[in-house]
Protein backbone atom coordinates (compact mmCIF):
# COMPACT_ATOMS: atom_id res chain seq x y z
CA UNK A 1 0.00 0.00 0.00
CA UNK A 2 2.80 2.40 0.26
CA UNK A 3 2.78 3.49 -3.73
CA UNK A 4 5.08 4.94 -6.21
CA UNK A 5 7.10 7.84 -4.39
CA UNK A 6 7.62 10.67 -7.40
CA UNK A 7 10.11 13.53 -6.65
CA UNK A 8 8.26 16.86 -7.29
CA UNK A 9 9.45 20.56 -5.84
CA UNK A 10 9.30 21.37 -2.60
CA UNK A 11 6.05 22.57 -2.12
CA UNK A 12 5.07 26.13 -0.81
CA UNK A 13 2.58 24.60 1.72
CA UNK A 14 0.75 27.70 3.88
CA UNK A 15 -0.69 26.89 7.28
CA UNK A 16 -4.47 26.40 7.30
CA UNK A 17 -5.32 28.53 10.03
CA UNK A 18 -8.83 27.83 10.97
CA UNK A 19 -8.50 24.29 10.24
CA UNK A 20 -5.48 23.87 12.78
CA UNK A 21 -7.52 25.83 15.11
CA UNK A 22 -10.11 23.23 15.13
CA UNK A 23 -7.80 20.19 15.11
CA UNK A 24 -6.18 21.95 18.54
CA UNK A 25 -9.57 22.44 20.37
CA UNK A 26 -10.87 19.01 19.22
CA UNK A 27 -7.30 17.18 20.54
CA UNK A 28 -7.24 19.32 23.74
CA UNK A 29 -10.95 18.28 24.28
CA UNK A 30 -10.55 14.39 23.64
CA UNK A 31 -7.33 14.70 25.66
CA UNK A 32 -9.04 16.14 28.44
CA UNK A 33 -11.89 13.12 28.47
CA UNK A 34 -9.15 11.07 28.72
CA UNK A 35 -7.95 12.07 31.94
CA UNK A 36 -11.30 11.91 33.04
CA UNK A 37 -12.32 8.58 32.28
CA UNK A 38 -10.42 7.39 34.91
CA UNK A 39 -12.86 8.20 37.47
CA UNK A 40 -15.66 6.77 34.95
CA UNK A 41 -17.26 3.78 36.01
CA UNK A 42 -14.16 2.57 38.47
CA UNK A 43 -14.29 0.60 41.23
CA UNK A 44 -13.81 3.00 43.92
CA UNK A 45 -12.34 -0.04 46.52
CA UNK A 46 -9.40 -1.33 44.25
CA UNK A 47 -9.05 2.23 41.92
CA UNK A 48 -7.38 1.03 38.63
CA UNK A 49 -4.82 -1.09 40.68
CA UNK A 50 -5.05 -4.51 38.40
CA UNK A 51 -5.10 -5.72 34.90
CA UNK A 52 -8.82 -6.25 35.41
CA UNK A 53 -9.54 -2.49 36.14
CA UNK A 54 -6.43 -0.54 34.09
CA UNK A 55 -5.99 -2.97 30.79
CA UNK A 56 -9.41 -4.33 30.84
CA UNK A 57 -11.75 -1.53 32.10
CA UNK A 58 -13.35 -3.27 34.58
CA UNK A 59 -14.47 -6.01 32.33
CA UNK A 60 -18.00 -4.50 32.59
CA UNK A 61 -18.48 -2.67 28.86
CA UNK A 62 -21.83 -2.55 27.58
CA UNK A 63 -23.01 -3.42 23.88
CA UNK A 64 -22.64 0.57 23.03
CA UNK A 65 -19.36 1.15 24.46
CA UNK A 66 -18.11 -2.20 23.07
CA UNK A 67 -19.19 -1.68 20.27
CA UNK A 68 -17.55 1.77 19.79
CA UNK A 69 -14.48 0.64 21.37
CA UNK A 70 -14.15 -2.70 19.10
CA UNK A 71 -15.06 0.01 15.90
CA UNK A 72 -12.30 2.45 17.15
CA UNK A 73 -9.81 -0.59 17.54
CA UNK A 74 -10.30 -2.28 14.40
CA UNK A 75 -10.99 1.05 12.30
CA UNK A 76 -7.68 2.88 12.54
CA UNK A 77 -6.46 6.62 11.45
CA UNK A 78 -4.04 4.62 9.61
CA UNK A 79 -7.02 2.14 7.44
CA UNK A 80 -8.81 5.98 6.88
CA UNK A 81 -5.46 6.92 5.67
CA UNK A 82 -4.46 3.66 3.86
CA UNK A 83 -7.26 1.80 2.11
CA UNK A 84 -8.65 5.33 -0.07
CA UNK A 85 -4.86 5.70 -0.49
CA UNK A 86 -4.09 2.72 -1.93
CA UNK A 87 -7.25 2.50 -3.95
CA UNK A 88 -5.55 6.20 -5.15
CA UNK A 89 -2.23 4.33 -5.95
CA UNK A 90 -2.79 1.07 -7.33
CA UNK A 91 -6.80 0.38 -7.03
CA UNK A 92 -9.03 -2.62 -5.87
CA UNK A 93 -7.22 -5.22 -5.11
CA UNK A 94 -5.10 -3.35 -2.69
CA UNK A 95 -7.64 -1.15 -1.41
CA UNK A 96 -10.88 -2.27 -1.39
CA UNK A 97 -10.40 -6.06 -0.47
CA UNK A 98 -10.62 -4.17 2.97
CA UNK A 99 -14.69 -4.01 2.60
CA UNK A 100 -15.39 -8.10 2.10
CA UNK A 101 -12.32 -8.66 4.63
CA UNK A 102 -14.66 -6.80 7.02
CA UNK A 103 -17.64 -8.95 6.28
CA UNK A 104 -16.03 -12.11 6.41
CA UNK A 105 -15.08 -10.94 10.36
CA UNK A 106 -17.90 -10.65 11.42
CA UNK A 107 -19.27 -14.15 11.70
CA UNK A 108 -16.03 -15.20 13.05
CA UNK A 109 -16.19 -13.00 15.72
CA UNK A 110 -19.74 -14.30 15.95
CA UNK A 111 -18.72 -17.69 16.94
CA UNK A 112 -15.03 -17.75 18.11
CA UNK A 113 -14.93 -14.73 20.30
CA UNK A 114 -17.83 -15.59 22.99
CA UNK A 115 -16.18 -18.84 23.74
CA UNK A 116 -12.61 -17.03 24.41
CA UNK A 117 -15.08 -14.47 26.49
CA UNK A 118 -16.47 -17.39 28.68
CA UNK A 119 -13.32 -19.24 29.28
CA UNK A 120 -10.93 -15.92 29.74
CA UNK A 121 -13.44 -14.76 32.30
CA UNK A 122 -13.98 -17.97 34.38
CA UNK A 123 -10.22 -17.92 34.89
CA UNK A 124 -9.54 -14.67 34.86
CA UNK A 125 -7.08 -14.55 31.59
CA UNK A 126 -5.75 -11.33 30.41
CA UNK A 127 -4.52 -12.13 27.26
CA UNK A 128 -4.69 -14.92 24.59
CA UNK A 129 -1.38 -16.10 25.56
CA UNK A 130 -2.88 -16.68 28.88
CA UNK A 131 -5.27 -18.43 27.42
CA UNK A 132 -2.97 -20.83 25.31
CA UNK A 133 -0.54 -21.02 28.29
CA UNK A 134 -3.84 -22.22 30.32
CA UNK A 135 -5.01 -24.72 27.93
CA UNK A 136 -2.03 -26.26 26.87
CA UNK A 137 0.33 -25.74 30.50
CA UNK A 138 3.24 -24.70 27.98
CA UNK A 139 5.13 -21.75 28.69
CA UNK A 140 7.22 -21.73 25.70
CA UNK A 141 4.06 -21.77 23.82
CA UNK A 142 2.05 -18.88 25.66
CA UNK A 143 6.14 -17.33 25.62
CA UNK A 144 5.52 -17.60 21.52
CA UNK A 145 1.83 -15.99 21.26
CA UNK A 146 2.61 -13.17 23.79
CA UNK A 147 5.56 -11.92 22.12
CA UNK A 148 4.61 -12.55 18.18
CA UNK A 149 1.60 -10.50 19.41
CA UNK A 150 3.61 -7.67 20.93
CA UNK A 151 6.30 -8.02 17.65
CA UNK A 152 3.29 -7.73 15.50
CA UNK A 153 1.79 -4.42 17.60
CA UNK A 154 4.38 -2.31 17.73
CA UNK A 155 4.61 -1.43 14.10
CA UNK A 156 0.97 -1.09 14.04
CA UNK A 157 0.82 1.34 16.89
CA UNK A 158 3.71 3.08 14.54
CA UNK A 159 1.15 3.26 11.85
CA UNK A 160 -1.30 4.94 13.97
CA UNK A 161 1.49 7.99 14.21
CA UNK A 162 1.63 7.68 10.91
CA UNK A 163 -1.66 8.59 10.33
CA UNK A 164 -1.29 12.15 12.70
CA UNK A 165 1.87 13.31 10.68
CA UNK A 166 -0.23 13.03 7.67
CA UNK A 167 -2.50 15.34 8.98
CA UNK A 168 -0.01 17.83 10.37
CA UNK A 169 1.44 17.51 7.10
CA UNK A 170 -1.34 18.72 5.31
CA UNK A 171 -2.44 21.08 7.71
CA UNK A 172 1.10 22.68 6.84
CA UNK A 173 3.16 21.99 10.27
CA UNK A 174 6.56 20.39 9.93
CA UNK A 175 9.71 21.59 7.69
CA UNK A 176 11.70 18.99 5.60
CA UNK A 177 14.85 21.28 6.91
CA UNK A 178 13.84 21.23 10.39
CA UNK A 179 13.72 18.26 11.99
CA UNK A 180 12.36 19.20 15.48
CA UNK A 181 9.76 21.70 13.81
CA UNK A 182 8.57 18.51 11.99
CA UNK A 183 8.44 16.23 14.33
CA UNK A 184 7.16 18.44 17.45
CA UNK A 185 3.67 18.63 17.07
CA UNK A 186 3.69 14.79 16.82
CA UNK A 187 5.96 14.56 20.02
CA UNK A 188 3.37 16.54 21.54
CA UNK A 189 0.18 14.20 20.77
CA UNK A 190 2.47 11.22 21.48
CA UNK A 191 3.28 12.69 25.35
CA UNK A 192 -0.81 13.64 25.69
CA UNK A 193 -1.20 10.23 24.60
CA UNK A 194 0.92 8.30 27.03
CA UNK A 195 -0.12 10.43 29.92
CA UNK A 196 -3.40 9.67 29.84
CA UNK A 197 -3.33 6.30 28.91
CA UNK A 198 -1.04 5.89 31.43
CA UNK A 199 -3.27 7.47 33.81
CA UNK A 200 -6.73 5.92 32.95
CA UNK A 201 -6.11 2.88 31.17
CA UNK A 202 -9.13 0.98 28.43
CA UNK A 203 -11.15 3.77 30.05
CA UNK A 204 -9.90 6.71 28.08
CA UNK A 205 -9.66 5.08 24.38
CA UNK A 206 -13.12 3.85 25.42
CA UNK A 207 -14.75 6.87 26.30
CA UNK A 208 -12.88 8.98 22.88
CA UNK A 209 -13.55 6.17 20.81
CA UNK A 210 -17.45 7.57 21.12
CA UNK A 211 -16.13 11.31 20.27
CA UNK A 212 -13.55 9.78 17.46
CA UNK A 213 -16.41 7.84 15.76
CA UNK A 214 -19.26 10.36 15.36
CA UNK A 215 -16.67 12.90 13.84
CA UNK A 216 -15.58 10.19 11.82
CA UNK A 217 -19.23 9.10 10.76
CA UNK A 218 -20.14 12.93 9.92
CA UNK A 219 -16.57 13.46 7.69
CA UNK A 220 -17.34 10.35 5.51
CA UNK A 221 -20.67 10.66 5.24
CA UNK A 222 -20.71 14.47 3.95
CA UNK A 223 -17.83 13.95 2.06
CA UNK A 224 -19.77 11.04 -0.10
CA UNK A 225 -22.88 13.04 -0.53
CA UNK A 226 -20.79 16.05 -1.35
CA UNK A 227 -18.36 15.07 -3.68
CA UNK A 228 -19.53 13.62 -5.89
CA UNK A 229 -22.20 16.56 -6.39
CA UNK A 230 -19.92 18.52 -6.72
CA UNK A 231 -17.71 16.33 -9.54
CA UNK A 232 -20.99 15.50 -11.56
CA UNK A 233 -21.71 11.93 -10.17
CA UNK A 234 -19.62 8.87 -9.13
CA UNK A 235 -19.88 8.35 -13.18
CA UNK A 236 -17.42 10.32 -13.84
CA UNK A 237 -14.83 9.69 -10.48
CA UNK A 238 -15.42 6.34 -11.51
CA UNK A 239 -14.34 6.87 -15.34
CA UNK A 240 -11.48 8.97 -14.08
CA UNK A 241 -10.26 6.43 -11.95
CA UNK A 242 -10.22 3.74 -14.71
CA UNK A 243 -8.35 5.85 -16.88
CA UNK A 244 -5.65 6.48 -14.05
CA UNK A 245 -4.99 2.92 -12.98
CA UNK A 246 -4.82 1.53 -17.02
CA UNK A 247 -2.08 4.12 -17.34
CA UNK A 248 1.24 1.97 -18.02
CA UNK A 249 3.75 2.81 -15.43
CA UNK A 250 7.37 4.08 -17.24
CA UNK A 251 8.85 2.33 -14.22
CA UNK A 252 7.08 -1.54 -14.22
CA UNK A 253 5.58 -1.51 -18.45
CA UNK A 254 2.29 -2.53 -16.42
CA UNK A 255 -0.60 -0.49 -15.87
CA UNK A 256 -0.25 1.20 -12.84
CA UNK A 257 -3.12 -0.58 -10.88
CA UNK A 258 -6.58 -2.27 -11.05
CA UNK A 259 -10.05 -0.59 -11.44
CA UNK A 260 -11.93 -4.20 -10.81
CA UNK A 261 -10.38 -7.47 -10.54
CA UNK A 262 -9.83 -9.57 -13.28
CA UNK A 263 -9.06 -13.26 -13.41
CA UNK A 264 -5.63 -13.51 -12.97
CA UNK A 265 -6.19 -11.38 -9.70
CA UNK A 266 -8.85 -12.93 -8.33
CA UNK A 267 -6.85 -15.41 -5.99
CA UNK A 268 -4.69 -12.41 -4.73
CA UNK A 269 -8.51 -10.83 -3.67
CA UNK A 270 -10.09 -13.45 -2.02
CA UNK A 271 -6.91 -14.73 -0.18
CA UNK A 272 -5.82 -11.15 1.04
CA UNK A 273 -10.05 -10.66 2.64
CA UNK A 274 -9.85 -14.22 4.11
CA UNK A 275 -6.21 -14.20 5.69
CA UNK A 276 -6.99 -10.64 7.16
CA UNK A 277 -9.89 -11.59 8.37
CA UNK A 278 -8.70 -14.82 10.31
CA UNK A 279 -5.93 -12.20 11.55
CA UNK A 280 -7.48 -9.71 13.05
CA UNK A 281 -9.02 -10.78 15.74
CA UNK A 282 -5.69 -12.96 16.61
CA UNK A 283 -4.39 -9.05 17.51
CA UNK A 284 -4.00 -8.96 20.86
CA UNK A 285 -5.83 -5.30 20.94
CA UNK A 286 -8.90 -7.03 19.21
CA UNK A 287 -9.06 -9.46 21.84
CA UNK A 288 -8.49 -6.98 24.81
CA UNK A 289 -11.65 -4.83 23.35
CA UNK A 290 -13.54 -8.62 23.56
CA UNK A 291 -12.54 -9.22 26.97
CA UNK A 292 -13.70 -6.15 28.49
CA UNK A 293 -17.32 -6.54 27.95
CA UNK A 294 -19.50 -7.63 30.11
CA UNK A 295 -20.92 -10.83 29.07
CA UNK A 296 -20.55 -13.05 25.67
CA UNK A 297 -23.85 -11.69 24.58
CA UNK A 298 -22.27 -8.31 23.69
CA UNK A 299 -20.00 -9.78 22.06
CA UNK A 300 -22.88 -11.78 19.71
CA UNK A 301 -24.39 -8.23 19.65
CA UNK A 302 -21.66 -6.75 18.23
CA UNK A 303 -20.92 -9.13 15.41
CA UNK A 304 -24.57 -8.32 14.05
CA UNK A 305 -24.21 -4.45 14.58
CA UNK A 306 -20.16 -3.64 14.05
CA UNK A 307 -20.73 -4.53 9.63
CA UNK A 308 -21.99 -1.05 10.17
CA UNK A 309 -18.66 0.07 10.17
CA UNK A 310 -18.27 -1.96 6.64
CA UNK A 311 -20.47 0.36 5.15
CA UNK A 312 -18.61 3.28 6.05
CA UNK A 313 -15.38 1.83 5.18
CA UNK A 314 -16.63 1.07 1.51
CA UNK A 315 -17.78 4.74 0.98
CA UNK A 316 -14.38 5.78 2.67
CA UNK A 317 -12.13 3.44 -0.04
CA UNK A 318 -14.08 5.22 -3.11
CA UNK A 319 -12.49 8.70 -1.83
CA UNK A 320 -9.88 7.33 -3.19
CA UNK A 321 -11.26 7.49 -6.50
CA UNK A 322 -12.54 10.48 -6.02
CA UNK A 323 -9.15 11.93 -5.09
CA UNK A 324 -8.23 10.95 -8.63
CA UNK A 325 -10.80 12.89 -10.09
CA UNK A 326 -10.12 15.90 -8.20
CA UNK A 327 -6.64 15.66 -9.13
CA UNK A 328 -5.26 16.00 -5.55
CA UNK A 329 -1.67 16.20 -5.53
CA UNK A 330 -0.51 14.41 -1.94
CA UNK A 331 2.74 15.97 -1.61
CA UNK A 332 5.12 14.95 1.03
CA UNK A 333 7.36 17.69 2.95
CA UNK A 334 10.03 16.49 0.66
CA UNK A 335 8.30 16.84 -1.92
CA UNK A 336 7.77 13.58 -3.14
CA UNK A 337 4.11 12.09 -3.72
CA UNK A 338 3.08 10.22 -0.65
CA UNK A 339 -0.35 8.50 -1.07
CA UNK A 340 -0.87 8.69 2.68
CA UNK A 341 -2.17 12.06 2.38
CA UNK A 342 -4.61 11.87 0.03
CA UNK A 343 -7.55 11.86 1.60
CA UNK A 344 -6.36 14.81 4.00
CA UNK A 345 -5.39 16.78 1.42
CA UNK A 346 -8.53 16.04 -0.38
CA UNK A 347 -10.49 17.53 2.45
CA UNK A 348 -8.62 20.45 3.01
CA UNK A 349 -8.76 20.81 -1.19
CA UNK A 350 -12.56 20.95 -1.55
CA UNK A 351 -14.32 21.97 1.53
CA UNK A 352 -14.40 25.01 3.92
CA UNK A 353 -11.42 24.96 6.07
CA UNK A 354 -13.79 24.60 9.46
CA UNK A 355 -15.52 21.33 8.23
CA UNK A 356 -12.61 20.01 6.73
CA UNK A 357 -10.87 20.88 10.43
CA UNK A 358 -13.49 18.59 11.72
CA UNK A 359 -12.59 15.85 9.54
CA UNK A 360 -8.89 16.26 9.67
CA UNK A 361 -9.39 16.35 13.67
CA UNK A 362 -11.50 12.76 13.55
CA UNK A 363 -8.55 10.87 11.41
CA UNK A 364 -6.24 12.55 14.25
CA UNK A 365 -8.48 11.30 16.98
CA UNK A 366 -8.73 8.20 15.52
CA UNK A 367 -5.14 7.55 15.84
CA UNK A 368 -5.22 7.88 19.72
CA UNK A 369 -7.77 5.03 20.11
CA UNK A 370 -5.92 2.50 18.61
CA UNK A 371 -2.75 3.18 19.59
CA UNK A 372 -4.05 3.74 23.17
CA UNK A 373 -5.78 -0.08 23.34
CA UNK A 374 -2.37 -1.40 21.47
CA UNK A 375 -0.47 -0.29 24.08
CA UNK A 376 -2.06 -1.55 26.74
CA UNK A 377 -2.61 -5.29 24.88
CA UNK A 378 0.97 -4.98 24.03
CA UNK A 379 1.62 -3.75 27.86
CA UNK A 380 -0.68 -6.61 29.55
CA UNK A 381 0.87 -9.38 27.07
CA UNK A 382 4.27 -8.20 28.86
CA UNK A 383 2.96 -7.84 32.26
CA UNK A 384 1.04 -11.37 32.65
CA UNK A 385 3.24 -13.43 29.84
CA UNK A 386 6.67 -12.63 30.39
CA UNK A 387 7.32 -10.59 33.47
CA UNK A 388 4.81 -12.54 35.94
CA UNK A 389 5.33 -16.12 33.77
CA UNK A 390 9.26 -15.62 33.90
CA UNK A 391 10.46 -12.85 36.29
CA UNK A 392 7.77 -12.58 39.06
CA UNK A 393 5.35 -15.27 39.32
CA UNK A 394 4.41 -13.88 42.98
CA UNK A 395 3.21 -10.81 41.39
CA UNK A 396 0.70 -9.28 43.06
CA UNK A 397 -2.33 -7.74 40.88
CA UNK A 398 -1.09 -3.84 42.01
CA UNK A 399 2.06 -5.07 40.68
CA UNK A 400 1.24 -6.21 37.52
CA UNK A 401 -0.88 -3.02 36.56
CA UNK A 402 2.67 -1.19 37.69
CA UNK A 403 4.44 -2.94 35.37
CA UNK A 404 1.47 -2.48 32.71
CA UNK A 405 1.48 0.94 32.77
CA UNK A 406 5.62 1.31 32.34
CA UNK A 407 5.46 -1.09 29.53
CA UNK A 408 2.84 0.64 27.68
CA UNK A 409 4.65 3.88 27.87
CA UNK A 410 8.27 1.92 26.48
CA UNK A 411 6.15 0.44 23.42
CA UNK A 412 4.30 3.95 22.76
CA UNK A 413 7.96 5.39 23.04
CA UNK A 414 9.30 2.64 20.98
CA UNK A 415 6.68 3.39 18.13
CA UNK A 416 7.29 7.32 18.35
CA UNK A 417 11.41 6.25 17.54
CA UNK A 418 9.99 4.23 15.02
CA UNK A 419 8.02 6.59 13.22
CA UNK A 420 10.88 9.49 13.97
CA UNK A 421 13.83 7.69 13.09
CA UNK A 422 12.98 4.81 10.27
CA UNK A 423 11.71 6.08 6.85
CA UNK A 424 7.71 5.19 6.94
CA UNK A 425 7.79 2.40 4.47
CA UNK A 426 9.84 0.69 7.03
CA UNK A 427 6.98 0.65 9.42
CA UNK A 428 4.45 -0.19 6.48
CA UNK A 429 6.58 -3.43 5.72
CA UNK A 430 7.15 -4.42 9.06
CA UNK A 431 3.38 -3.68 9.49
CA UNK A 432 2.68 -6.50 6.52
CA UNK A 433 4.96 -8.71 8.57
CA UNK A 434 2.82 -8.57 11.16
CA UNK A 435 -0.28 -9.47 9.69
CA UNK A 436 1.69 -12.45 8.19
CA UNK A 437 3.04 -13.54 12.16
CA UNK A 438 -0.26 -12.58 13.88
CA UNK A 439 -1.97 -15.50 11.94
CA UNK A 440 0.48 -17.78 13.39
CA UNK A 441 -0.98 -17.84 16.18
CA UNK A 442 -4.49 -18.82 15.08
CA UNK A 443 -4.02 -22.37 15.46
CA UNK A 444 -2.99 -22.16 18.95
CA UNK A 445 -5.86 -20.10 20.14
CA UNK A 446 -8.84 -21.10 17.78
CA UNK A 447 -8.05 -24.78 17.89
CA UNK A 448 -7.88 -24.48 21.59
CA UNK A 449 -11.11 -23.19 21.87
CA UNK A 450 -12.89 -26.39 20.56
CA UNK A 451 -10.41 -29.33 21.16
CA UNK A 452 -7.61 -30.47 22.52
CA UNK A 453 -6.10 -32.73 20.03
CA UNK A 454 -3.30 -30.87 18.54
CA UNK A 455 -0.40 -31.64 21.14
CA UNK A 456 1.83 -28.20 22.45
CA UNK A 457 4.92 -29.16 20.87
CA UNK A 458 3.35 -29.41 17.56
CA UNK A 459 1.66 -26.57 17.63
CA UNK A 460 4.72 -24.80 18.51
CA UNK A 461 6.33 -26.67 15.40
CA UNK A 462 3.74 -25.09 13.63
CA UNK A 463 4.36 -21.41 14.58
CA UNK A 464 7.68 -21.40 13.84
CA UNK A 465 7.40 -22.97 10.55
CA UNK A 466 4.51 -20.48 9.79
CA UNK A 467 6.74 -17.92 10.89
CA UNK A 468 9.85 -18.67 8.91
CA UNK A 469 7.99 -19.29 5.81
CA UNK A 470 6.05 -16.22 5.86
CA UNK A 471 9.55 -13.90 6.59
CA UNK A 472 11.75 -15.52 4.10
CA UNK A 473 8.60 -15.40 1.45
CA UNK A 474 8.01 -11.16 2.54
CA UNK A 475 11.64 -10.85 2.36
CA UNK A 476 11.64 -12.39 -1.56
CA UNK A 477 9.15 -9.57 -2.55
CA UNK A 478 10.25 -6.47 -4.57
CA UNK A 479 8.63 -3.72 -4.96
CA UNK A 480 8.80 -3.15 -8.66
CA UNK A 481 9.63 0.91 -8.19
CA UNK A 482 12.02 0.88 -5.44
CA UNK A 483 13.23 -2.70 -6.12
CA UNK A 484 13.31 -2.83 -2.41
CA UNK A 485 13.01 -5.57 -0.46
CA UNK A 486 9.29 -6.45 1.65
CA UNK A 487 7.99 -4.78 -1.23
CA UNK A 488 4.54 -6.64 -0.38
CA UNK A 489 2.50 -9.46 0.85
CA UNK A 490 1.62 -11.08 -2.37
CA UNK A 491 3.36 -14.08 -3.70
CA UNK A 492 3.20 -17.12 -5.50
CA UNK A 493 2.43 -20.53 -4.07
CA UNK A 494 5.75 -22.18 -4.51
CA UNK A 495 5.81 -24.38 -7.51
CA UNK A 496 3.31 -22.50 -8.45
CA UNK A 497 2.63 -18.96 -10.78
CA UNK A 498 -0.89 -18.48 -8.40
CA UNK A 499 -0.04 -15.41 -6.52
CA UNK A 500 -1.74 -15.29 -3.01
CA UNK A 501 -1.47 -13.35 0.37
CA UNK A 502 1.86 -15.04 1.93
CA UNK A 503 -0.16 -15.14 5.42
CA UNK A 504 -2.53 -17.57 3.92
CA UNK A 505 0.30 -19.84 2.20
CA UNK A 506 2.26 -19.78 6.09
CA UNK A 507 -1.04 -20.79 7.83
CA UNK A 508 -1.26 -23.66 5.76
CA UNK A 509 1.99 -24.59 6.20
CA UNK A 510 1.58 -23.86 9.86
CA UNK A 511 -1.77 -26.40 9.95
CA UNK A 512 0.09 -28.91 7.84
CA UNK A 513 3.63 -29.51 10.33
CA UNK A 514 0.50 -28.78 13.51
CA UNK A 515 -1.42 -31.83 12.14
CA UNK A 516 1.81 -33.94 11.25
CA UNK A 517 3.77 -33.50 14.72
CA UNK A 518 0.49 -34.02 16.71
CA UNK A 519 0.22 -37.45 15.02
CA UNK A 520 3.79 -38.09 15.34
CA UNK A 521 4.15 -36.99 19.45
CA UNK A 522 1.12 -38.60 20.38
CA UNK A 523 2.14 -42.03 18.71
CA UNK A 524 6.02 -41.40 20.61
CA UNK A 525 3.08 -41.01 23.66
CA UNK A 526 5.62 -37.68 24.34
CA UNK A 527 3.54 -35.82 28.00
CA UNK A 528 1.33 -33.00 27.07
CA UNK A 529 0.50 -30.06 29.47
CA UNK A 530 -2.09 -29.87 31.71
CA UNK A 531 -5.19 -28.01 30.64
CA UNK A 532 -6.79 -25.99 33.37
CA UNK A 533 -9.90 -25.71 31.60
CA UNK A 534 -13.35 -27.92 31.57
CA UNK A 535 -15.88 -28.25 28.88
CA UNK A 536 -18.40 -26.11 31.44
CA UNK A 537 -15.98 -22.70 30.78
CA UNK A 538 -16.59 -22.50 26.70
CA UNK A 539 -20.30 -21.87 28.21
CA UNK A 540 -20.05 -19.64 31.07
CA UNK A 541 -21.79 -16.19 31.05
CA UNK A 542 -21.94 -13.22 32.99
CA UNK A 543 -24.33 -14.19 35.54
CA UNK A 544 -22.05 -17.15 36.64
CA UNK A 545 -20.60 -17.11 39.87
CA UNK A 546 -16.62 -17.87 38.68
CA UNK A 547 -17.16 -15.53 35.82
CA UNK A 548 -18.56 -12.74 38.69
CA UNK A 549 -15.81 -13.93 40.94
CA UNK A 550 -13.07 -13.51 38.36
CA UNK A 551 -11.07 -16.10 40.08
CA UNK A 552 -8.22 -17.85 38.59
CA UNK A 553 -8.35 -21.62 40.10
CA UNK A 554 -5.12 -22.86 39.07
CA UNK A 555 -2.84 -19.53 38.75
CA UNK A 556 -0.25 -20.11 35.65
CA UNK A 557 2.63 -18.62 37.72
CA UNK A 558 2.70 -20.48 40.89
CA UNK A 559 5.63 -22.50 41.82
CA UNK A 560 4.90 -26.39 40.26
CA UNK A 561 2.68 -24.14 37.40
CA UNK A 562 2.99 -25.39 34.14
CA UNK A 563 6.20 -26.20 32.46
CA UNK A 564 8.07 -25.44 29.27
Amino acid sequence: MSGATVPLAVPDRPISGVALTIVIVLFVLVAALGFVAARWRREEATGLHSLDEWGLGGRGFGTWVTWFLLGGDLYTAYTFVAVPAAMWATGAVSGFFAVPYTIVLYPIVFLLMSRLWSVSHRHGFVTPADFVGGRYGSKALSIAVAVTGIVATMPYIALQLVGIKAVLTVLGLGSAQNVLLTDLPLIIAFVVLAAYTYTSGLRAPALIAVVKDLLIYLAVIVAVIYLPIKFGGWGNIFDSAEAKLATVNPATGKPAGVFIPGAGSYSAYWTLALGSALALFMYPHSITGVLASKSRNTIRKNAAVLPLYSLMLGFLALLGYAAIYAGTKPIDLNGAVNPQLVVPQLFLDHFPDWFAGIALAAIAIGALVPAAIMSIAAANLFTRNIYRDLIRPDAKPRQEAHVSKIASLVVKFGALVFVIAMDQSAAINMQLLGGIWILQTFPAIVAGLYTRWFHRWALFGGWAAGIVYGTVAAYTVVNPVTKANFGGSIAAIPGTDIQVYIAVVAFAINLVVAAVLSLVFHAMKLPDGKDITRSSDYGADEHDPKVAEIQREYPLGEPGGPAF
